[in-house]
């Protein structure tokens, strides 16, 4: 496993849009591009038991978002995914990127969602050359949040963020895990530790403003995926209790000839519960569209 602190030393700083991003990059730089987008409310670190295999084949970039892990968490932003995904593609142009491939989770769809929609209006720059989500919120209307969830978002959002203490966490990972690989405590604490950071607790019921997001721009977001002219690959963990099985078979009701692995022992981690069967996945898919 790589610790939380050999993750903040290998990795950098860059000032995005007056904001300080933290930013991770590996692998031969003449490779094809992956883009790695987190979920929330974790960060980049999730990656971090795939990043060896990863980086063997691809450039691998990723960032801990705006108001996640070690990047900023300002009290005052609006925390919307189309600023989210400026922040990518600020990145992707400063290191001179123009073409790339995303594998993103849970919120990290929703952000892979509207830089999809980009470019299938014809506005993305660079070029998206294929996109892999994991289980997340693609549909709004399959997503099922848990209650924490539904009080962050409750105008009593920023009391239950105060509220929110390690043991509570630790059990809310515990429910959405596949019931027979549960985290692990180095999990746990590495998870506390980059919600903790820089008072990210203060700011968890502003980032949750993306579940109404999704209904504001369904049509857009679903849109994406349904009209994407590059290849689009679903790996989802079936125990998920917030977007598993139920969405895996909507996936399979709105998209043309999905392509899907279901895992269907893991849950709403699938990159930290079973990274290997995960990376073996995402090469396949690779290999399949050469």
């Amino acid at each position: 496993m790589i610790t939380l602190d050999e993750w903040q030393r290998q990795g950098q700083y860059e000032s995005i849009h007056g904001h300080q991003i933290f930013t991770r990059y590996a692998g031969n730089k003449s490779a094809p591009v992956l883009l790695l987008i987190h979920g929330y409310p974790s960060a980049s670190w999730d990656w971090e038991g795939m990043w060896d295999a990863l980086t063997e084949h691809y450039y691998v970039i990723t960032l801990d978002m705006l108001g996640f892990g070690l990047s900023d968490k300002p009290k005052n932003a609006r925390y919307l995914i189309s600023e989210q995904a400026d922040i990518y593609q600020a990145v992707l142009q400063k290191m001179g990127i123009s073409d790339y491939h995303i594998l993103a989770h849970d919120y990290g769809d929703t952000v892979a969602q509207e830089l999809l929609a980009r470019q299938v209006e014809g506005s993305a720059e660079p070029h998206i050359a294929s996109v892999c989500f994991l289980n997340g919120g693609l549909f709004p209307e399959t997503h099922k949040p848990i209650l924490v969830q539904k009080l962050l978002l409750s105008p009593l959002g920023f009391l239950v963020s105060k509220l929110i203490n390690k043991r509570k966490f630790a059990g809310s990972l515990q429910r959405i895990f596949g019931p027979d690989i549960q985290p692990t405590s180095e999990v746990i604490d590495t998870l506390w530790q980059l919600l903790s950071y820089n008072d990210g607790l203060g700011v968890m019921h502003k980032l949750i403003n993306y579940m109404p997001q999704r209904q504001q721009y369904r049509k857009r977001w679903v849109g994406a995926i349904i009209n994407s002219t590059v290849p689009v690959k679903l790996i989802a963990g079936a125990k998920d209790p917030i977007s598993g099985q139920h969405m895996i078979d909507r996936y399979r009701q709105l998209i043309p000839s999905a392509d899907i692995t279901n895992m269907p022992m893991l849950g709403h981690y699938p990159q930290i519960e079973d990274a290997t069967a995960i990376t073996a996945a995402y090469l396949q898919f690779r290999r399949s569209i050469l």
